[in-house]
């Protein structure tokens, strides 16, 4: 039945941070259903349908991504029957280990023996730990002591960096994310994970006037993070930290100096496939 075939769009992302998640936030203000990423890029699905177009690839007209200059984005189309969401999440979606202390799964996993078992429901969302920069920003966060801290998971994707905050004991966590689809996984992850500390909000920096944290977790691309340090400055008190990841090892020095204006200085920094996650004190 035509209701139940589905169009798979298959693209190539070329740099696939920040071009997935720019992608899957343009196409989900199209009918698309669900995304699932992969180390090229992401396949799409849409129902059939849905697509007001015969010439499949038109429906991607107002696709801005598509067309920008610092982006190469290839694709192919291919008509499929019904799809069955869990199963292509079983066969994408594999556990993540950082360091033998932290694991991110699904339900479908076998419990592991670490210290800290996040349970996620891998969907729509960045921040499955797959990407470099959320494993790297784990990693600082295993490092830390965060009992009794105020807490902010700034583009929160999934929860993961949140939730791990609440697992080290965290007193207060905010999670902020602009995509309703990222707010809505966050809330599910949370729950799957019986957290009670965290609060989640849908927006942007816009919600942090007059907030104030211990530490705060910003995991997002490069011009986000460049607009919004100052106010992510002012939201901190001395001696608090800013972690920040979602832009490559040549754009360390622009992401510095910005801090530096702000009263952040650098303290350490981790590197994994030329993606950095720095670590920042305010003083």
């Amino acid at each position: 039945m035509a209701e139940s075939i589905y169009l798979e769009y298959n693209f190539i992302v070329n740099p696939i941070m920040p071009g997935n998640e720019i992608l899957i936030a343009q196409l989900s203000e199209l009918d698309f259903e669900s995304f699932v990423e992969n180390e090229n890029g992401l396949q799409a699905y849409v129902l059939k349908k849905d697509v007001s177009t015969q010439n499949y690839a038109d429906y991607l007209a107002d696709v801005g991504i598509l067309q920008a200059n610092n982006f190469s984005i290839q694709f192919t189309i291919k008509e499929i029957e019904q799809v069955n969401w869990n199963e292509e999440w079983e066969k994408h979606f594999n556990p993540i280990d950082v360091g033998g202390q932290c694991t991110i799964r699904a339900a479908f996993h076998e419990k592991p023996n670490t210290t800290h078992d996040i349970l996620i429901a891998p969907k729509m969302a960045f921040g499955t730990g797959h990407h470099e920069t959320t494993y790297m920003m784990v990693k600082h966060l295993l490092k830390m002591d965060l009992t009794g801290k105020k807490v902010l998971d700034m583009g929160c994707g999934t929860g993961v960096l949140a939730i791990l905050a609440e697992m080290k004991g965290a007193q207060a966590i905010d999670a902020i994310d602009i995509d309703s689809w990222s707010y809505e996984n966050t809330m599910e992850n949370i729950g799957l994970n019986a957290c009670s500390n965290i609060s989640v909000y849908e927006g942007d920096a816009q919600l942090l006037e007059g907030k104030s944290y211990d530490l705060i977790i910003a995991n997002i691309n490069r011009n986000v993070l460049l607009a919004d340090i100052p106010l992510y400055s002012s939201c901190l008190g001395e001696k608090g930290i800013l972690l920040l990841s979602g832009f490559y090892e040549q754009d360390m020095a622009l992401i510095t100096e910005r801090c530096n204006e702000n009263k952040l200085f650098f303290t350490n920094n981790l590197e994994r496939n030329n993606w950095i996650a720095c670590k920042f004190e305010k003083r």
